[in-house]
């Protein structure tokens, strides 16, 4: 794995993250929504992450060595979204007969949306963003201590 990889893998988890905080402001904006253009309340969406490339293995660098192989595959490695899905627990039920979508009972369909969740999903999604970040830097740093070497 050169070093340019590192930047596609550092780069390809700050997008992943950033679809991860988007999605978590996305519900927290619809925490109170009760019709939808699908009809009925929201659903809560979350973000299923999947990682991409070929690991590099001593096997793996033995035999593109043997056989004079270049790259594996398309050569970049990272994360990726493979889908936004949404959450198919129970929406809440609450009783409010003034509201104008409560059924004849007076109860209205809430979202299952947490905040406190949503908080805990977007803290983390910040936090893996800034580790991402870090890393970037920290090969930045490599490159540019390699190259004044090199002078």
């Amino acid at each position: 794995m050169s070093f340019l990889n590192s930047f596609d893998i550092s780069a390809s988890g700050m997008s992943a993250q950033r679809t991860r905080l988007d999605i978590a402001a996305e519900n927290i904006a619809n925490v109170d929504t009760t019709r939808t253009a699908n009809g009925g309340a929201y659903r809560r969406k979350d973000v299923v992450l999947e990682s991409y490339g070929e690991k590099p293995t001593f096997a793996n660098a033995l035999r593109r060595a043997r056989t004079g192989e270049k790259t594996v595959g398309s050569g970049k490695m990272g994360v990726r979204v493979s889908q936004v899905v949404e959450d198919t627990t129970s929406l809440k039920r609450v009783y409010d007969p003034d509201n104008p979508d409560a059924d004849a009972d007076g109860y209205v369909e809430k979202p299952n949306v947490d905040v406190l969740k949503e908080t805990v999903d977007s803290m983390s999604a910040t936090r893996s963003y800034e580790a991402n970040v870090t890393a970037l830097n920290a090969i930045k740093q490599m490159t540019q201590s390699a190259m004044n070497i090199s002078k």
